[in-house]
């Protein structure tokens, strides 16, 4: 077992700067532990090996969530992300799944609701008329908006500023879960009784996104109809009433608050900085960029959205963004897991409660796996032929029975928009800019803000 006297956040912090500032992580030490000042003990597991022993041929031991004292203020421990394995994650999951299916992507009509959204989108990147521009807004309004069809059955304008603000603490909330005084917090819980540091600030931002998810939630569950739901909210609602008389259960409005929250979260932040990390690229290769141009041309034309139909017709686009995820690793963490008894991995003995680190990272620069990981290259996601080949070390959207439930919405959403949006615009940097390809250090890896020229082609 690896050794060290470094905070949590400083071995955090270590380990994804060093991707982020080399493009590469060192896959040397194959289970590398450590054990941190956090009050928990911590497995950092690098390279696809591990991370698929732990996470698929023991799942039933990985599932479970650490009782960090940060979310255990947050959430309780409950709602869906960060719920502790058993009966609770058991039904919010299943409740999830099962709105997914009759709200969402489940439904062929749902494809025509996210293609109505990127018309939205478009139109909103069109009234800049090829000036530079920042496109996080434009881009998390899109994205969170197909999310918001699932939960409210409704979306949100872009002008509303009420819900614009949620979003800006959300994100902003992001990268204060990362920030040093949130890993002394879960180290010295105690430390949350002085009125100034950056947790206090998380707190704050906390309680006034539940005030303002219990609002809308309140306005969306007017005039319902018990066992009819038109969305998610329903739904939760149906079952909170079902189980009135169930004092073991865990449907209740604060643990909707935070499914809700979570969902929203979830759904938005990584996709968006997906597309966000796309866009820059495709601008700053501008031959890629030319060969998504020509395939759209070629499979979709000029007079028709782009659909799911083109998709598998679209290789070389489909390798763009398999690239940009592979490369950009949005969630280089993943969610941390703990362990739900003793386990044995590699020959590194594994006590039950470890807080366990799966280092995505460290999966999508495995050179056992990865040519020339260090480089930006959407080829190595084509055969000879130029067709689209899976590549088993690809793992985005991480392993298992915990792995993020809204990947396949994630994979229409990220699809759709990229391709509506190089079908009607070129884009480029402003003459004589160069953007900052380092990530933004968070929960999520995002681009720093840049600005982006979207010309009519």
């Amino acid at each position: 077992m690896e050794q060290t006297n470094r905070t949590i956040h400083d071995r955090l912090t270590h380990v994804i700067r060093n991707c982020t500032d080399t493009d590469y992580v060192s896959t040397k030490y194959t289970l590398p532990a450590a054990n941190v000042a956090c009050g928990i003990s911590t497995v950092i597991v690098n390279g696809y090996d591990a991370v698929k022993e732990c996470l698929i041929r023991q799942s039933d031991i990985f599932v479970d969530r650490p009782s960090l004292p940060l979310f255990v203020k947050l959430t309780n421990m409950g709602g869906l992300l960060n719920c502790k394995y058993g009966r609770g994650w058991t039904e919010h999951r299943k409740l999830t799944v099962n709105c997914f299916r009759c709200f969402g992507p489940g439904q062929k009509s749902f494809e025509n609701k996210i293609a109505e959204e990127c018309m939205f989108f478009l139109d909103a990147v069109d009234t800049y008329k090829g000036k530079p521009f920042d496109a996080k807004l434009l881009v998390t309004n899109a994205v969170s908006n197909i999310t918001n069809l699932i939960i409210f059955g409704e979306r949100f304008t872009y002008d509303d500023t009420e819900y614009q603000h949620m979003m800006e603490i959300f994100s902003e909330n992001i990268e204060l879960a990362a920030s040093a005084w949130a890993f002394l917090y879960n180290a010295f819980p105690w430390i949350g009784l002085l009125p100034f540091g950056d947790h206090q600030r998380l707190f704050k931002n906390a309680a006034q996104v539940y005030d303002f998810l219990l609002k809308i939630i309140q306005r969306f569950s007017e005039n319902r109809t018990p066992q009819n739901p038109r969305h998610l909210i329903d739904s939760y609602l149906d079952e909170l009433e079902k189980n009135t008389n169930d004092l073991e259960t865990s449907f209740t409005m604060e643990n909707l608050i935070f499914t809700v929250g979570e969902i929203i979260i979830a759904g938005t932040e990584t996709t968006t900085n997906a597309l966000r990390w796309a866009i820059l690229y495709v601008a700053l290769y501008p031959n890629i960029q030319g060969k998504v141009h020509q395939e759209i041309d070629a499979v979709v034309g000029q007079n028709q959205m782009p659909s799911l139909d083109h998709k598998s017709q679209m290789p070389y686009t489909e390798a763009v963004l398999h690239e940009v995820l592979r490369f950009c690793n949005i969630a280089p963490l993943g969610i941390f897991r703990a362990t739900t008894k003793d386990s044995t991995v590699r020959g590194y003995s594994i006590p039950k409660g470890t807080m366990v680190i799966t280092n995505l990272y460290s999966v999508h620069f495995d050179e056992k796996y990865w040519s020339n990981p260090e480089i930006f290259c959407p080829e190595r996601f084509l055969d000879s032929n130029g067709q689209f080949v899976k590549k088993e070390a690809f793992v985005p959207f991480s392993l298992g029975r915990r792995h993020c439930l809204g990947e396949q919405l994630a994979r229409i959403e990220l699809f759709l928009f990229f391709t509506a949006l190089l079908q009607r615009f070129h884009l480029h940097f402003p003459p004589g800019t160069i953007p900052n390809l380092k990530a933004k250090l968070g929960m999520t890896l995002q681009p720093h803000p840049y600005l982006v020229a979207a010309e009519r082609r």
